[in-house]
């Protein structure tokens, strides 16, 4: 289990250039925004507009703080994201654009390229304790509210918000996930295809 402070992620501008993302994770390590097999970035949404392109890339958004997005991804129409919702799953290539519910929104996004690899996202609330079976060969454990403490095959770490988790080679284990108070994580799982 390998920690990733939220300090020490990336800041860069998004690929259309509207913003500034977090690159939290990206493989293979040092890869651009053109080649890498998968991505995991968050991003403060200030504005109105549209989003990156990514032609064969299949993206997962979740909205990890805010009152919410609405997009509008050309061939759907439009759908709206908060808090509460499941993780949305679409497309990189159509024609994607957002406005925001009110005010400003932080977006959870992983990307993976298709036919290299694929991915899942889960959103966990955590009271308590709870067991979280892995079953790819990369887990990402992202923290978003609060704090929580992580175990996994013997080895713990306590992670603050916006701090992740990577677990690799870690398929058929059970992480055990607990925090006292409320609070939630995204969970992505990747596998090569």
């Amino acid at each position: 289990m390998h920690v990733i402070k939220a300090a020490d992620c990336k800041r860069m501008p998004w690929k259309n250039g509207a913003g500034e993302t977090v690159e939290i994770a990206i493989a293979p390590i040092g890869a651009g925004l053109d080649d890498f097999e998968w991505r995991l970035s968050m991003a403060h949404v200030d504005t109105d507009g549209p989003f990156s392109a990514f032609a064969g890339v299949d993206r997962t958004l979740a909205v990890a703080d805010g009152e919410g997005l609405t997009l509008s991804i050309l061939g759907r129409g439009s759908i709206t994201l908060t808090k509460q919702s499941e993780p949305l799953t679409f497309a990189g290539d159509p024609a994607t654009s957002a406005v925001r519910v009110n005010g400003r929104v932080t977006d959870l996004n992983v990307m993976t390229r298709r036919g290299r690899f694929q991915h899942r996202m889960e959103r966990l609330d955590i009271s308590g304790s709870l067991d979280v079976k892995v079953d790819a060969t990369v887990a990402l454990l992202v923290c978003v509210t609060r704090g929580v403490r992580v175990e996994a095959q013997g080895g713990v770490a306590r992670l603050g918000p916006l701090d992740t988790a990577r677990l690799d080679g870690l398929s058929g284990h059970v992480l055990v996930v607990a925090e006292s108070r409320a609070s939630r994580c995204y969970l992505i799982q990747l596998e090569r295809c």
